[in-house]
């Protein structure tokens, strides 16, 4: 060892000696071939931690200069990243041409890559299969940077995993392939949810500055494509490897235009994807010579030394790596019991268990029972205790340490010992420590004590719970994420009923979990263990249960939502809204702000029967033809059939390996059809669920399936990805015709009502209709859109346009996007796919669904009859019954709702629009609205009653100050006035020349001014029939506001704001306020100021003596829409398109505070625009409109709350003057009439 880095070593060695742990160092460096296994045992026996350092550091400095590098980098592996710095001095210099470690071959550079990217260290044992590994690298080079799949497979045990880490344990692979970096994923045997986590820890890993999103992924497909956009940005041609792959439909989500290595035990995982796949197998059995090698490697003998029992050995331990791993790792630490164990494998009477798996237990079942027996009598109930942990989950030491009720110290010293046996395995991030057990040690422990299993879980959640009364979940203790994950895992299988329907009804354990780990995992709780919670109270769980599914895209929003609030919006009579109830009183005593939705009794909700049937999403339910049943399917691989009246399930059937895409009954009701990503096709009896046929004809997933309409001689259509179409007679064995001309997916297909026709559409862009009768199969063809089509309905054919089947002629075309150009999505990014179709039974409806949204469509006229909401996620399928009576919507959310046809048409037919005027009257509320068929409503907000006043066209309205007159204009420009008492209408005699806009009383009612879409204003008195018509502007008047003395503000789409006298109609002052349009104005109470905001992205403070502004107000980076004075004339409040709110001195126009919610990736915050500001009457509070309302602390400039609305786009507030009642309309027509809870 060179002289300076022995000095440095020796300088620090007080320090080394006393914080380090030897175990972990002297694993790296056993690993890199610096330290032998005899060593180590020397550095174990020193009786204390000081001790073991101490003749650790003595070691390392009889040796050289490599040996000082391992140390070094163990340091830093393990988190002592200030002792390393002690040490980085004296770093030497190795002379090697590639910088590669003497003994291991492996450069820093493939070191560091290799650390950063997660990749597991080489096993303390380790033996080299060159000719595997040299295979894999081969396969990784056959990728040239391009996207493809490199796949490991072979049976459990056999070293896969240690494989795929040894292959790019190569510098120039690294260098050549994947600069970029590798990223090791262990992946296991997953559900969707598990499968999110993983994801959203990798995307984690891979953004680690945050650089692209601050939150995580809320699903799969968003994480795939978060995890596609890091790869291709942050991490180009970068090397992503998938540790233990079971399912095929986990591939997916890593189908992204990546590199990858995955190791599984069934190569045929990889069909489902797309790209260059290349295989390497690897044999189950190392072979005999390799075996003998490991036993070598960990009795420290000579492989020519080692006794005769050692050649038995391998051979009742069939050569698996793992079972010999296990073997030597008791005969490392009693190396004279090679005979013992000999006969204990040899007498032991195997036994196969396989479960769901393919794992192969006669040998690991021996070697574990062995293991297991051979523990230390004191600890052997601690690896019992083990028993309740799931496979591929990594437990926290603080976990054990609760546990068993010890230091972190004893805990980490027995958790060693299990794994120096290989009976445990420990991940190490740092000084952090998570322990795992391999899927086979789970299965094992599980069989071995399975009649314990209760006791052990109500030992776990006994001890939690002694524990936690006097600690309480923090998320910064790194026992957190485990707890809320499993604890309800516990409680069910402790059979602790009364404790899990306690933690599950509770509305603090909601919140607490929701907000770390968000509402997925929840939701799959309550649908896990709803056989439990409906045991208690079926009602609460529904409660509690539809909560978070109504919720879900709100609960995983940041800044979190208040979950208070969010059930303080539920039914009165639910369980989740009595608990916020509650806690909120409480609150609010401390100081806190809540909202009571005082008007949401009239909110209904419009599904009949909401059942989930599926534990994942649902792609497909239809009715049977006498509409007594519904069959679906979904990505659960289930097809599921149920009463359609009640929801009980009559059929639960596995029916296919992977997701199943689309059922259908047939005609006569005798059977149900399925089809799958698994290629296959199958026939089922609908009444027993007994499998009739199945077809395997295709060679790529069947996307759909359809009988034919007549039962006399019944055949099945079906499309798939493979461009064709198969028609299938169930008396025959294999395909009666194939039909091809679709060059890309086959999406769907309808049989004709006459069954001489068959429709199909595809990803290929069109429509194609086939004569399925003839013996040589033509098409109409039919170019219908250069976007996939994804749906088709007979009478007429449907996705964007109706047509005309004789002619091809297009019928009538309906534009479903501009039914979402109201939503929270910039209009030219919106992509709008109708998804799905369905025809009423008397073909004057049809219903499309699009997005999460399903519409009706009056055929004849083409008007929308009605629209429902109520999904959460992408609806997959829409279906009429029968008779029409009713119809069913399908959706990614798991849920299958059921719709009556004339409820929803009837409640859609009440919907508001957003331009409302309110009277805020004593303790009286008065809302004057236009619905949407633009008849004047008079609701009094506090008993909702509503007196339809006129059916008159009306497009704005308003009350006078007194409530005893309305007016309101219309869109040809006409204005009238009611007297309520009376009934009485007047007439303006002068018409605006177009549609009136907006419409305001002056404080005596005598008065009425008007603006329309001329840059003209009317003054009306008219009780005496007299006008004023104030011109000037020369456009559009955007909006006015009166001012006392009979004066009037006004301001316009010409960049001007004007002052008129309203008694004679001359102006008074013209300010030239913006280049662009003047969005707003506000008048500052004491009348001496007012606010401009302008599309210019400025605001300006003006004095009404002075043609110039006092101030321009810069910084906001959006248009300035909206702008509001403090009741003391102190503050001035502005909000853009961007979410951004700022509050101003006005006096100086100095910024104060800045203030915006968090913002989510690809949306504007605060959900949009900000729309409309208020103050309360003290200052201390600003209230705004955008996506949604919320409350501020002007002191702070935080937010004090925020009340979530059903739609979006709010275009004002109304407050009340004591700043207690808040009134808006939602762009889906729903009237909130808020009050805060006191």
């Amino acid at each position: 060892m060179d002289a300076k880095a022995r000095n440095c070593l020796l300088q620090h060695r007080e320090a080394l000696e006393k914080d380090i742990k030897t175990s972990y160092i002297m694993d790296h460096m056993i690993s890199d071939g610096f330290l032998t296994i005899s060593e180590e045992e020397k550095v174990r026996n020193e009786p204390t931690q000081q001790q073991r350092a101490a003749m650790l550091i003595k070691m390392i400095l009889k040796k050289d200069n490599d040996s000082y590098i391992s140390f070094y980098n163990a340091l830093l592996h393990e988190g002592y990243k200030d002792l390393a710095a002690l040490l980085h001095d004296g770093i030497p210099v190795v002379s090697s041409s590639s910088g590669k470690d003497s003994v291991s071959g492996i450069t820093s550079y493939v070191r560091t890559v290799l650390c950063e990217g997660g990749v597991p260290q080489r096993p303390v044992v380790f033996v080299t299969r060159k000719k595997l590994v040299n295979a894999i690298q081969q396969k990784l080079s056959k990728l040239k940077g391009e996207p493809g799949w490199v796949t490991i497979h072979g049976m459990a045990g056999c070293g896969k995993s240690v494989l795929a880490a040894e292959a790019v344990r190569d510098h120039s692979l690294l260098e050549g392939c994947f600069p970029g970096g590798v990223h090791w994923v262990s992946v296991g045997k997953q559900d969707k949810s598990g499968l999110l986590m993983k994801l959203q820890n990798l995307c984690t890993r891979l953004d680690q500055d945050e650089s692209f999103s601050q939150r995580l992924p809320l699903n799969i497909e968003e994480a795939k494509d978060r995890l596609r956009i890091l790869m291709l940005r942050k991490h180009p041609r970068s090397l992503l490897i998938l540790d233990d792959v079971w399912d095929s439909w986990v591939l997916k989500a890593f189908d992204n235009q990546c590199q990858i290595l995955l190791t599984t035990r069934d190569k045929s995982v990889t069909d489902s994807v797309m790209g260059p796949k290349y295989v390497v197998p690897v044999e189950s059995s190392l072979g005999k010579e390799k075996g003998l090698e490991i036993l070598s490697l960990f009795v420290n003998m000579k492989k020519a030394d080692l006794p005769e029992q050692a050649h038995s050995i391998i051979k009742e331990c069939k050569g698996s790596p793992l079972v010999v791993s296990l073997i030597g790792a008791l005969l490392r630490d009693f190396p004279n019991r090679w005979e013992y164990y000999l006969k204990q494998l040899q007498n032991k009477q195997f036994k196969r268990i396989r479960k769901s798996s393919s794992y192969d237990y006669e040998a690991l079942d021996e070697a574990m029972s062995i293991s297991v027996e051979m523990l230390r009598e004191d600890i052997k109930d601690y690896y019992t205790d083990l028993s309740i942990l799931q496979k591929d989950v990594k437990v926290p030491t603080k976990v054990l340490c609760i546990l068993w009720d010890m230091e972190t110290e004893e805990v980490e010293d027995i958790l060693q010992e299990f794994v120096n046996k290989s009976l445990l395995f420990c991940d190490r991030n740092g000084k952090s420590f998570r322990y795992y057990l391999h899927d086979l040690q789970v299965d094992f422990l599980t069989e071995k004590n399975c009649s314990q299993l209760q006791d052990l879980h109500k030992k776990i959640i006994t001890q939690f719970q002694r524990y936690h009364q006097s600690h309480t979940l923090s998320p910064d203790q790194e026992d957190c994420m485990y707890w809320y994950n499993f604890l309800a895992y516990h409680m069910a299988s402790a059979k602790m009923h009364k404790e899990l329907c306690a933690l599950m009804f509770s509305l603090d354990w909601i919140k607490a979990k929701t907000e770390l780990v968000g509402p997925a995992h929840l939701i799959h709780e309550f649908v896990e263990y709803r056989h439990i919670l409906d045991e208690k109270d079926c009602a609460v769980s529904e409660n509690f249960q539809e909560f978070l599914s109504l919720n879900g895209h709100l609960l995983g929003r940041q800044p979190f939502p208040n979950i208070v609030q969010l059930g303080l919006c539920e039914p009165e009579t639910s369980e989740v809204y009595q608990q916020a109830k509650l806690q909120a009183k409480q609150e609010v005593d401390n100081g806190m702000l809540y909202l009571e939705w005082i008007n949401k009794k009239n909110i209904t909700n419009l599904s009949r029967l909401v059942v989930r049937p599926h534990t994942d999403a649902v792609y497909h339910a239809c009715f049977s033809e006498d509409g007594q049943r519904i069959a679906s399917c979904g990505a659960d691989k289930t097809l599921q059939v149920f009463k359609a009246e009640t929801g009980e399930k009559l059929l639960e059937i596995k029916a296919h390996e992977d997701e199943v895409l689309c059922c259908a009954f047939s005609t006569d009701d005798r059977f149900i059809a399925t089809c799958s990503v698994d290629k296959k096709v199958k026939i089922w009896n609908s009444m027993t669920g007994e499998l009739v046929h199945t077809y395997d004809e295709h060679s790529e997933q069947v996307n759909c399936c359809h009988f034919t309409n007549s039962s006399h001689h019944l055949l099945l259509a079906t499309g798939s990805s493979d461009c064709f179409l198969k028609l299938w007679d169930l008396n025959q064995k294999e395909c009666r015709n194939t039909m091809f001309g679709h060059t890309n997916s086959v999406n769907h297909c309808r049989f004709s009502p006459d069954d001489k026709l068959l429709a199909s559409c595809s990803a290929d862009g069109t429509l194609k209709v086939a004569v399925p009768a003839a013996s040589n199969l033509g098409y109409h063809l039919y170019h219908c859109s250069s976007i996939p089509v994804h749906s088709v309905s007979w009478l007429q054919l449907i996705f964007f346009q109706l047509w005309d089947v004789t002619s091809a002629n297009e019928r009538k075309s309906i534009n479903v996007k501009q039914f979402f150009l109201n939503s929270e999505d910039p209009q030219e990014d919106m992509e709008v796919i109708v998804k799905c179709c369905s025809w009423s039974a008397d073909g004057a409806r049809i219903m499309v669904a699009a997005k999460n949204k399903i519409f009706l469509w009056n055929i004849d006229s083409r008007s929308k009859v009605a629209d429902c909401r109520g999904h959460l996620s992408w609806v997959h399928g829409v279906m009429f019954s029968p008779d029409g009576s009713s119809f069913l919507t399908s959706s990614d959310d798991q849920t299958i709702r059921l719709w009556e046809t004339k409820k929803v048409c009837k409640n859609s037919a009440v919907m508001l629009k957003q331009e409302v005027d309110v009277v805020f009257q004593e303790n009286e509320v008065m809302v004057l609205a236009v619905d949407h068929i633009k008849r004047l409503q008079l609701i009094n907000g506090k008993t909702g009653q509503i007196d339809y006043l006129t059916e008159a066209q009306v497009s704005c309205c308003c009350l006078s100050p007194h409530l005893q007159y309305i007016a309101f204009g219309d869109e040809n420009g006409a204005i009238e006035i009611l007297e309520l008492v009376n009934n009485r209408i007047f007439q303006s005699r002068f018409q605006h020349k177009k549609t009136v806009w907006h419409i305001q009383f002056t404080a005596d009612e005598k008065t009425l001014i008007s603006s329309s879409d001329d840059s003209e204003i009317q003054v009306w008195n008219w009780q005496l029939d007299k006008y004023i018509f104030l011109r000037g502007h020369q456009e559009t008047v955007k909006d006015f506001r009166l001012l006392k003395n009979s004066r009037l503000l006004s301001w316009s789409f010409d960049g001007t704001v004007k002052v008129w006298n309203i008694i004679t109609g001359n102006t008074e002052k013209d300010f030239v306020c913006h280049q662009g349009t003047v969005l707003s104005c506000d008048i500052s109470h004491d009348a001496t100021k007012f606010s401009s905001t302008s599309a210019d992205k400025t605001a300006k403070i003006w004095s009404f003596d002075h043609l110039l502004p006092l101030h321009e107000l810069r910084g906001h980076n959006g248009c300035v829409r909206c702008s509001a004075f403090s009741v003391d004339s102190t503050l001035l409040a502005t909000g853009d398109d961007n979410g951004e709110i700022r509050i101003w001195n006005v006096s100086n126009g100095e910024l104060l505070h800045l203030c915006a919610p968090l913002s989510e990736e690809g949306a504007a915050t605060h959900g949009g625009w900000v729309t409309d500001l208020c103050f309360s009457p003290d200052g201390k509070m600003l209230i705004s409109a955008g996506g949604y309302i919320k409350w501020w602390n002007v002191v702070t400039g935080e937010s004090s709350q925020t009340f979530y609305t059903n739609g979006t786009n709010l275009k004002k507030i109304h407050v009340s003057p004591d700043f207690k009642t808040y009134v808006t309309v939602d762009n889906l027509g729903i009237l909130y009439i808020l009050q805060t809870l006191e």
